[in-house]
This record gives structure tokens, sequence and C-alpha cells, in this order.
């Protein structure tokens, strides 16, 4: 914690105090990054035409579009303590830009690959957004602030199956061909990256305080840490590598759904371009209240019990996901699947709410690492998952895989417990108390 001044409530109509604007700043920003992250995917069905993509290389996309970020999100994790997360989003913004709006000048499967990898990069934003609102409010209201920020950012990935279509539809009403239509939306959206960026340089600071570089020089906060030291914490717990591979088993299968759901639903039950984005769009709409739900209940869970409650609602709601997935893989109606899917997405997203309530409390002198290590996790699950994508698995059968393995692993979530020096029982309920107050 970086600051005593840290707002314990969340006025959603304040759009002066810095808590709040960095609330909303975040949420509109990841929302803007994750809608470019997949914007192309959601007009695959037409890029694939074009640019003669066979399954495997299909495939490959999938992979490499969250590969790079694994890398990225390390990468914001040491240096959030140090640059302070309002420079770091306002560069990854503008600089994200750029790939997203040289994929459509891209022709051939390699060069298509190189740039969706690049935008790959502007995944890492999530690990600063979650930086950002844990410095900005309390313990008692952190997970919820967290889960909001996170959910209504990942409805990008939601929006961009419902909204791209649209926009591609809407300029080739103007005349332009198919080709050049898809291409003018990913120029579109490359353009309000930008922008963004601009405007969370010009309208957050790092902290309720100020900016850390300037508290810094002002002397009212010591000199960060070496990055390497504040690593060194962060991989020494254990605990962070099961949160890490938690969050791979929701956020990574999250990212592998967004990537595939309109190609399965074109596939699988034979529906058009657009009509198979609105099917897929639910999956990540669902983030309108899912997440923040995990994180609110996470919250309720830590009030009553601490760490430990926090713990074993994550173990849950990772089993339910696990389950439901399992009922999804074998739909075989659009109505059916399209209901277990939106089962499946209310435990997945409460999964990704209830980690990041789990996140602040561990080693909290190394909260950005931990930030970032868990974060990667999640993408290297994508990765993991992707991976099923490319070879010669039936699609529902590799969905299937994945629901029994997210069932059979939930359980390692109840390892990640509280440390504690041994009290008198009375004492340790008033040092939980004080922890979560």
């Amino acid at each position: 914690m970086l600051s005593h001044h840290q707002a314990d409530s969340i006025s959603f109509w304040d759009f002066r105090s810095a808590p709040m604007r960095a609330f909303h700043m975040s949420w509109m920003a990841f929302f803007l990054c994750f809608f470019a992250w997949f914007g192309s995917a959601a007009l695959m069905g037409v890029i694939r035409e074009e640019l003669q993509l066979s399954k495997s290389q299909i495939g490959h996309i999938i992979t490499g579009s969250v590969a790079i970020t694994i890398i990225f999100r390390l990468l914001m994790g040491g240096l959030l303590e140090r640059v302070g997360p309002r420079r770091l989003y306002a560069g990854l913004l503008i600089l994200g830009s750029i790939p997203v709006i040289a994929i459509a000048f891209t022709h051939t499967y390699e060069t298509f690959l190189m740039a969706r990898v690049a935008i790959g990069a502007i995944g890492a934003s999530f690990v600063i957004s979650q930086y950002h609102t844990t410095q900005m409010f309390s313990s008692r209201i952190v997970g919820t602030a967290n889960a909001i920020t996170a959910g209504w950012g990942n409805m990008g990935g939601g929006a961009t199956h419902l909204v791209m279509p649209l926009l591609f539809a809407g300029i080739m009403m103007l005349g332009f061909s198919q080709s050049l239509s898809w291409r003018l939306s990913m120029i579109v959206v490359g353009i309000l990256c930008c922008i963004m960026g601009i405007l969370y340089y010009r309208f957050t600071q790092d902290t309720p305080d100020g900016d850390l570089i300037d508290l810094r020089r002002e002397g009212r906060l010591p000199p960060p840490q070496k990055t390497s030291q504040n690593f060194s914490l962060a991989l020494r717990d254990y605990r962070v590598w099961i949160l890490a591979l938690m969050y791979g088993l929701c956020f990574g299968l999250e990212l592998t759904i967004d990537n595939i759901a309109a190609l399965y639903f074109i596939d699988y039950f034979q529906l058009n371009i657009q009509t198979a984005g609105f099917a897929a769009a639910s999956f990540g709409m669902m983030n309108i209240f899912s997440r923040a739900l995990g994180g609110y209940l996470g919250d309720v869970w830590g009030r009553r019990r601490g760490l430990n409650g926090r713990v074993s609602w994550l173990a849950l709601v990772i089993l339910g996901e696990g389950l439901s997935l399992i009922g999804f893989a074998q739909m075989s109606t659009l109505g059916s699947a399209i209901g277990l899917m939106l089962v499946f997405s209310l435990f997945c997203q409460m999964a990704c709410g209830a980690t990041y309530a789990v996140v602040p409390f561990i080693q909290n002198k190394a909260l950005g690492p931990v930030a970032g290590l868990v974060g990667a996790g999640g993408n290297v699950g994508a990765i993991a998952t992707g991976l099923l994508f490319g070879g010669g698995i039936a699609w529902p059968t590799a969905l299937l895989y994945l629901g029994f393995a997210t069932t059979v692993l939930s359980g390692l979530a109840l390892f990640v417990r509280q440390r504690e020096p041994r009290r008198s029982p009375e004492a340790a309920l008033a040092y939980r108390a004080a922890v979560e107050s």
C-alpha cells in the first residue's frame, strides 16, 4: 500500500476523486485493449477465407496472440512500482495501437501472424489495471474494485464479437470491398487505442496522493526496491504459483473461448458471421456482472473467514467452471449450447474475479510482481489450452478434456493459506480482523 487515503467505497457517479477517475479510466482502457486484442478474431470467418488459413495455422494464430502477453505482463509487474501505472498504461496504449493498425496491411499468413502476436502485448494492460485499482481502494473493497474494472474491461472480448461484424458490414454498405472493410475496421480500433492512451495520461494519477515519481522526488515515498528483490519475494512464495495456475484455468480458458467462439458456432452450428458473432458475444458480455460478482463474494467470504475464506470461494467457482464446461462440450443443439456456455461463462469469470480478490493479500511488499506473475499464468493457460485447437482433435473433444482438467485441479486453490506466526485463538482472530479491516 502506497497511500493511506484509499477509497473505502465505490461511487459509480463520482468522476472527480482520484480513485474513481482511475477506476473508470482503467476499465474503459482495458475494455478497448480487449476489443483491439480480439478484434480480428471476431472477423476470422472472413479473414480465413481471404488468406486461405488452415486449421493448424489458425491454431498458431490463437497461441501466438496470447504468448507474447506473458513476457509483457511480467515486464509490467516489474516496472509498475518504479514508473507507476499512469505512464505505463498511456505508453502501452499508444505503442499498442501500432500493430493494431498494421494488421490491416497484412496479406499473407506469416505477416498476419506477426501482427497478431504483436497485438498480444496490449493484453499486459490487465496487470496495470489491477495494480492501479489496488493502490486506489482499501482492503475492504479492493477485491470488488479489481473485479469490476477487470470484468467491465473483459467485456471488450464479448463486445468485439458483437460490434466488429456490424462495423465490418457498415463499412461494406458504404461501397468498400470485403477485404478493405475488415482492414478499415481494425484501423478504426487502432486510432481509438491511441486516443485512449492520451486521455489516460491526462486524467489519472498513480495513487490518491499523486504520481510515484513525484512523491519520491518530494521525499514522501522511499526509493523503490530493486525489481529483482521484489520478484524474488514473489517467486519464492508457492502460493503465487498456485494462483497463477488457477488464473490459467479461468482466464486462460476465457481467452481461448474469445479466440474460437465465433468459428466454433460457424463450423459446428452452421451460423453466418453476424449470427455467430451474436452467439459468441454472449460469452464475453457476461463480464458486465459475473467477474464483479466473483470479486464481491470473495470480499464477503474474506471478511468472514480471512484469506482462507477467499480461497475456499475460489476453489468452489473453479469447480463449477469445470463441470459446466464438461456440459457445454457435449451440447449438440444451438439453444442448449448457448445456455451451457452462459453457465460456464458465469463460473469462469467469477473465478477470475475471485483470483484477484486473493492477489492483494499475497506478498504485499511485492504486489506488482505478484500481479504480473499471476496475470502471466492466465496467458500460459491460454497457450496450453490453445494448443489443443491447432491439432487433429475435434474442438468439442478438446473442450471436454479441458473441463475434466479444470474440475480435477480446482482443489489446489485450497493450499493458498494465510501465513501467520503462532498465536492464541483470541489473538489470531484479532489479527485476521485487522488484516481484513
